[in-house]
C-alpha cells in the first residue's frame, strides 16, 4: 500500500520549487517543468523517492537504532520536534553545533552536565547556593536544554539523519558524510542532492509540504518499531515454548527423577547419622 498519493502531494504544495535563477543544475533530473519563472518538481519521482526513503528508514529503526531529525529553519522546527517526540527519536531544531557528530564525546559531556544540574535541584544542593549562583546555573540549564534537549537520550551516534533543507544544514550533512552515516532529506530545486543517500525532491519551505513528508517518515518509523516489538514478543514465546518442551521431555523427566532420588538418599543418610552416634554413646 502506498504511503501517500499524488493528490496529497499536490494539495500540500510539494511540487513548488524555487525561482529558476536560483536552481541547482544537479536537481535537473527531479524537475518536471518551469512555470512563471518557478521550477515545478516531478511528483512521480517524489512519490518513488519517498517510498524508497520510508522503506529504508523502517529497516534502520527495526534493527533497534535511532534516527536523528535535523530542522533548524523557522517553518520546520516546531513540526519536526513535535513529530519526532511521538516516536521518541532525537532531534535538533535550534542550532546545529559544529562537531555534534564528529566530536560526539564532548557533546555527551555537555548533556551529562545538564543532568548533573538536575541532580542538584533534586538533592537540595541547589537551595543552599547563593542567589547569584542559582541564577547562573539556571541560565546555563536553559541554554543547554535549548541546544541539546532533543538529543538528551542519545547515548551513541545515530544510525541515520533526516534533514529539512540540506543547503541550510550543510554542516550536518558534511559531518554525516565523514562518519558514513546515511542521510535522508527533503531537497528543493536550489539544493545539491549529490551528497544525500536518500533525497526526497520536495518543497522544503511550505509548512504543509514539510508536515506531509515528515509524517510519512514518522509512520515508517512507527511501523519499524511495531515490527521490532512483535519480533521480540515472538522470540520470547518461542523461547518459552522450547523451555516448556524440554521440561516435558522424557529425558527431562528422567533427569528430574534422578535428582529426586539423590535428594531422598541424602536426606536418609543425614537421618541415619544421628542414630549411629546415639548407639555409640550408649
Amino acid at each position: 500500500m502506498a504511503r501517500t498519493t499524488y493528490q496529497d502531494l499536490l494539495d500540500a504544495g510539494v511540487h513548488f520549487g524555487h525561482l529558476t535563477r536560483k536552481w541547482d543544475p544537479k536537481m535537473a533530473q527531479y524537475i518536471f517543468m518551469e512555470r512563471n519563472g518557478i521550477h515545478i518538481i516531478d511528483l512521480n519521482k517524489t512519490l518513488a523517492k519517498v517510498e524508497e526513503a520510508a522503506a529504508a528508514i523502517k529497516q534502520i529503526v527495526k534493527s533497534g537504532r535511532k534516527v536523528l531529525f535535523v530542522a533548524t529553519k523557522k517553518q520546520a522546527k516546531d513540526i519536526v520536534a513535535e513529530q519526532a517526540k511521538t516516536v521518541n527519536m532525537p532531534f535538533v531544531t535550534e542550532r546545529w553545533l559544529g562537531g555534534m557528530l564528529t566530536n560526539f564525546a564532548t557533546v555527551r559531556k555537555s548533556i551529562k552536565k545538564m543532568s548533573n544540574i538536575d541532580k542538584l535541584t533534586k538533592d537540595g544542593t541547589y537551595s543552599i547556593l547563593s542567589k547569584k549562583e542559582r541564577l547562573m546555573i539556571q541560565r546555563e540549564r536553559i541554554k543547554l536544554e535549548t541546544l541539546l534537549g532533543g538529543i538528551a537520550d542519545l547515548n551513541r551516534l545515530p544510525a541515520a539523519l533526516f534533514l529539512i533543507d540540506v543547503k541550510k544544514e550543510h554542516i550536518a550533512v558534511s559531518e554525516a558524510l565523514k562518519l558514513n552515516i546515511p542521510t535522508f532529506a527533503m531537497v528543493d530545486t536550489n539544493s545539491d542532492p549529490s551528497n544525500i543517500d536518500f533525497p526526497i525532491p520536495a518543497n522544503d519551505d511550505a509548512t504543509k509540504s514539510i508536515s506531509l513528508i515528515t509524517s510519512i517518515i514518522i509512520k515508517a518509523i512507527e511501523e519499524g518499531l511495531d515490527e521490532r516489538k512483535r519480533e521480540k514478543e515472538d522470540e520470547a514465546e518461542k523461547e518459552a515454548a522450547v523451555a516448556k518442551a524440554k521440561a516435558d521431555s522424557p529425558e527431562a523427566a528422567a533427569e528430574g527423577g534422578k535428582r529426586a532420588r539423590k535428594v531422598t538418599a541424602e536426606a536418609e543418610t543425614e537421618t541415619e547419622a544421628p542414630s549411629a552416634e546415639a548407639s555409640t554413646e550408649e
